[in-house]
């Protein structure tokens, strides 16, 4: 089987913008700017201030896209793929099939990973800003807000959620492959071009 291209499009499969401008941009500046601070607070200087700096960045990136799932266009919006179980559970069984699925946005899976993902995210720099390694350097911004037992219980959350984010980040990486390999499918290329393959009444899949 081929990967879909204009050429290759099955009858009553369209090419229809579905990711729009601001939603592509957060997207590839989120995955930048997470993994830029994660990587600084493994291997960075002593004295992590850029590390600081881009987590002020993540934060406003992490906003930006809270106000996006209310307010941006339909498939940005968390409404848009918020599935129950039963939804969910029939796209995992029918996942194996070797062909695209044609969805209309984040599909149930891909639903989960942004989820998972702006959660996490949110957790690990929540834990950040109250964080004190007791070395008197690299202190969080709001670490002095509360007792120093709970500084240092968030900081060691701090680094256990990082281990975490690297799991699930790698699960996004290899879904994303899978995809690309198994399922003949791109998701790279929609989250650059906003143009993803769809149904030509936009309906989700039957499964």
């Amino acid at each position: 089987m081929k990967p879909v291209t204009s050429d290759t499009l099955p009858e009553g499969i369209v090419w229809r913008r579905i990711w729009d401008p601001a939603l592509r941009m957060f997207h590839w500046l989120f995955a930048g700017a997470v993994l830029l601070a994660w990587g600084l607070g493994k291997w960075g200087p002593a004295i992590m201030t850029v590390h600081y700096y881009v987590g002020y960045l993540v934060i406003g990136l992490l906003v930006f896209r809270l106000i996006w799932g209310l307010i941006g266009p339909a498939p940005a919006r968390f409404s848009h793929f918020l599935f129950g179980p039963v939804t969910t559970l029939r796209y995992l069984t029918h996942l194996p099939r070797r062909q695209p699925s044609y969805w209309p946005g984040h599909n149930p899976l891909g639903a989960l990973s942004v989820f998972a993902l702006l959660g996490l995210v949110g957790l690990q720099v929540a834990s950040g800003l109250f964080s004190d390694p007791d070395d008197y350097l690299n202190v969080g911004p709001l670490a002095g807000l509360v007792e120093f037992e709970t500084a240092r219980w968030a900081n060691g959350w701090h680094h256990r959620l990082s281990t975490l984010l690297a799991v699930i980040v790698g699960l996004h990486v290899g879904a994303v492959l899978f995809y690309r390999i198994w399922k003949r499918e791109d998701l790279v290329r929609p989250m650059i071009t906003g143009k993803k393959a769809v149904r030509k009444d936009g309906s989700a899949p039957a499964e």
